[in-house]
């Protein structure tokens, strides 16, 4: 039997074939329609340019991102929040130095509206208390970006991060809410594409580990599903200004 779920007890920080040779009626092998095929599209998406995505000179840019994170610790998440993912808002800065080096500082904010709960015998009651989850982080990151002239510029980047946990509800008191933070462990990979002037867009996966953040608390619905990670899997879309 698990204690109910609510600042010390409800929340996830607290609880817990056929080869075609021809086409036909062209007379055409489809082995050279398909060579052709394959070069332009890697003309289109390598081809040189003098946009914004290379980096032979430093630049200095902002950027600001929208996306989805998906939690490691997700049966937790579902129990109070009612999924284990959820929209993600972000921005930040970024250096990049002529050796195709990068270093950028980016914050972002995870939140979302569940209530308390209380698990008897692995089953879940909802206690119909809000309490409002908020993840913060903010990372230092760095990495290289795959620049040689092609239109779209791979990068890939590592660092740290200090994530800060909230819960909070309406009607509780000062000690019922609860502020934390804990460092974790960034990865990052993506793709940056220059569309006018200052202006690009790149698409980009990021990974992070934030260990032993949750389940501390015996009476946590974390402890009871034996999660310990606050650490995410997130997809962003990523506008960037700046040269």
């Amino acid at each position: 039997m698990s204690q109910a779920l609510f600042t010390d007890h409800d929340t996830p920080r607290h609880r817990g074939t056929e080869v075609i040779r021809e086409i036909p009626g062209l007379g055409v092998s489809a082995s050279r329609w398909y060579v052709a095929a394959v070069c332009a599209a890697a003309f289109v998406l390598v081809g040189p340019h003098a946009g914004q995505a290379q980096t032979r000179d430093f630049m200095l840019r902002g950027f600001a991102d929208v996306g989805s994170t998906a939690f490691v610790a997700g049966r937790s998440f579902t129990a109070v929040t009612g999924s284990p993912r959820g929209p993600v808002f972000g921005g930040g800065v970024e250096a990049v130095l002529p050796q195709r080096l990068f270093v950028q500082l980016r914050a972002s904010r995870f939140r979302r509206t569940g209530q308390r709960v209380f698990l008897f015998n692995s089953e879940r009651f909802d206690l119909g208390i809000p309490v409002t989850v908020t993840v913060a982080p903010l990372e230092l990151l760095g990495g290289y970006r795959f620049d040689y002239g092609w239109r779209v510029v791979p990068y890939a980047g590592a660092g740290l991060g200090w994530h800060r946990y909230e819960e909070t509800s309406a009607f509780a008191d000062a000690s019922e809410n609860l502020t934390e933070r804990f460092q974790g462990y960034e990865l990052l990979g993506g793709a940056e594409l220059h569309i006018a002037g200052w202006i690009g867009a790149a698409f980009e996966t990021a990974w992070s580990r934030v260990p032993d953040a949750l389940g501390r608390d015996p009476n946590s619905v974390s402890h009871e599903f034996h999660e310990s990670d606050l650490g995410s899997a997130t997809f962003r879309v990523k506008v960037v200004v700046g040269r």
